[in-house]
């Protein structure tokens, strides 16, 4: 799919979501408010009480209680690196609790749902919610089953500033490019940065022209030449 077309599609998908969010204000008794269902990588991830916290987003967050455990079986665990990440994703959960002023937690009973995944659906389906997640695999069989996705993922690269052809930008190139002589770097929103006739410059902060950028199922990516060959920017 063209790069240009790709990236329309992902602004639109993620527009309409918080068109959804935002126009999900309180309604009359016998109406249900929208409500958002968190699975355990949104969670994990953390963005979503930051999106909440800018105010523009007003639907009840709900929390399955086997995502709850999940996060506590993997904070109890012998994995380091899960562990730490498990007790964030609790973390999160408090403190949307406590931003929000509740948090809506629903029990466990999905019948006829084996898999978390699965129950996750399943109470998105039956509440007419929206599901939250950072899941490229989720994401794909909710879309698949008519169910509405919220991804963390798309919303950031959709909000990335374009880059044209021309700009400059201040890089710090990191490593070495796959083509001989490119070194690779990142900009602050975590765009990746090809610069040709750089390898010699790795570990230096340069001062880049952008020739083209794409959008990858990674994120976007600029390839840039450098402004000046000789000079360096500590």
């Amino acid at each position: 799919m063209n790069e240009s077309i790709q990236t329309f599609i992902i602004t639109v998908n993620t527009l309409l979501v918080l068109s959804l969010f935002m126009k999900s204000k309180p309604q009359s008794s016998g109406k249900k408010k929208a409500s958002l269902v968190l699975d355990t990588c949104a969670l994990i991830d953390g963005r979503i009480k930051d999106i909440y916290s800018t105010g523009i987003v007003n639907t009840e967050v709900v929390v399955p209680q086997f995502i709850l455990r999940e996060l506590q079986m993997l904070a109890d665990g012998s994995d380091n690196h899960k562990r730490s990440r498990a007790r964030y994703g609790l973390d999160i959960a408090e403190s949307l609790r406590e931003q929000l002023g509740s948090l809506y937690i629903v029990d466990d009973y999905q019948p006829g749902a084996a898999t978390t995944d699965d129950k996750l659906l399943l109470l998105a389906k039956k509440r007419g919610a929206i599901l939250c997640t950072t899941d490229y695999n989720l994401n794909k069989v909710a879309a698949n089953e008519g169910v509405i996705v919220f991804n963390v993922n798309e919303l950031a690269h959709a909000m990335r500033p374009n880059f044209l052809p021309g700009e400059e930008q201040e890089v710090k190139l990191l490593q070495k490019g796959e083509s001989r002589g490119q070194a690779v770097g990142y900009l602050e929103d975590g765009t990746m940065v090809v610069v040709d006739n750089a390898a010699h410059l790795l570990q230096t902060k340069q001062v880049v022209v952008i020739e083209r950028s794409l959008q990858t199922l990674a994120g976007k990516m600029s390839f840039a030449h450098l402004k000046n060959k000789s000079k360096r920017i500590k």
